[in-house]
């Protein structure tokens, strides 16, 4: 044979047994997320973490169109605004000046993102302590040979 008939050979080989491979892992993927129900919109519930208030924890859906429902696994973040929701992603502008008779400064967040058709405010108003001992400190942490 010749060497431009071998090649053309080979490539072929090869490009026919990537198709096949690929196609066997979509398919293998498509079995694990198989659902039971025929269910078009799904109501989801808020995330309920397993222990305290973040963390992971199972969120519960409702078919819309039947009685069917649906436990999934889900996780709330531990640095998120409570009073907000996990569901609602905010985008915050820079904080205000400190208002000297409260102690206080404020920033507003106007909604980025609800999860989960969350029922979330547009905007929302933030405040926080003007006192800076809070902060964390830059120290000489790490610094050997002195």
């Amino acid at each position: 044979m010749q060497p431009r008939v071998l090649f053309s050979l080979v490539f072929m080989l090869m490009l026919v047994l990537m198709t096949g491979s690929s196609d066997a892992g979509r398919t293998k993927k498509e079995k694990g997320k198989k659902s039971n129900s025929a269910c078009k919109e799904w109501e989801w519930g808020a995330c309920e973490p397993a222990s305290g208030d973040c963390g992971t924890g199972l969120r519960e859906g409702t078919c819309k169109e039947s009685d069917d429902t649906k436990t999934v696994k889900c996780k709330v973040p531990c640095n998120w605004k409570k009073q907000f929701g996990s569901d609602c992603k905010y985008k915050f502008g820079n904080w205000g000046e400190c208002d000297i008779e409260t102690g206080l400064k404020t920033r507003n967040g106007t909604l980025k993102k609800a999860l989960f058709n969350a029922e979330c405010e547009q905007s929302v108003k933030v405040t926080k302590s003007c006192d800076k001992s809070k902060s964390k400190s830059k120290g000489k942490k790490g610094r050997k040979g002195m």
